[in-house]
């Protein structure tokens, strides 16, 4: 191990999202390790991550994992999340992501298995996410191949996507915009999900509205 840098600000940021997500359901179960979240740590190409299989309300900030972009392990007592190879490709594909969420989120976990994208549909999801939540195909979690999808997806410059049949993906210039764009992404995937069960025809925001926002 390399000598111990003054990473715990970070691995402070990245437990108490990773509480906070599995406390409110994010993961998809409360008592579960399913998801991960990673920053990126400033002018470095090294993140602090969540590891590999460990209950968040059960871990130490100091175990929290510092790994560089090959991986390799700088800090923290436990090995990084298998999803760290997707992570690394959004931070090398994306100067604007400096914080990720993954998660298992129920909402968005509907159209994963249904392999639906999801408009933006209301003015702030757009203005924070983009236009339309778009659909990564299935690949095995913590596969290269998976990591290869996701950096396809990347140049819509969206903050959001959703993986077939595994979970969703939230991007943030910060920690706190992260957190606020996976609320924001099941916000919207649980009012499109209520919508299509009314059977009525479903209003979009107008093309000229989403051209003035961020993509």
């Amino acid at each position: 191990m390399k000598k111990k840098l003054p990473y715990l600000s970070y691995q402070k940021s990245v437990l108490e999202a990773a509480i906070w997500l599995s406390q409110n359901g994010f993961f998809g179960t409360r008592r579960g390790t399913g998801g991960n979240v990673s920053l990126r740590i400033e002018d470095t190409e090294t993140l602090a991550i969540t590891p590999t299989s460990k209950r968040y309300d059960e871990l130490p900030a100091d175990g929290i994992c510092i790994a560089d972009f090959n991986e390799t392990r700088l800090a923290g007592d436990f090995p990084p999340s298998i999803e760290i190879a997707m992570h690394i490709a959004v931070y090398r594909n994306r100067s604007d992501a400096r914080a990720i969420v993954h998660t298992h989120q129920h909402y968005a976990s509907v159209f994963s298995v249904i392999n639906r994208p999801v408009p933006a549909l209301f003015e702030e999801v757009c203005l924070k996410i983009g236009p339309r939540i778009d659909i990564v195909p299935f690949a095995p979690a913590g596969s290269a191949e998976l990591a290869n999808q996701v950096a396809e997806k990347l140049q819509n410059g969206a903050c959001g996507y959703i993986i077939q049949n595994h979970g969703a993906l939230v991007l943030g210039n910060t920690m706190e915009e992260a957190l606020l764009n996976t609320e924001l992404m099941e916000k919207v995937c649980r009012i499109y999900y209520l919508a299509l069960l009314t059977g009525d025809a479903i209003t979009d925001l107008p093309a000229e509205s989403t051209r003035a926002f961020r993509m």
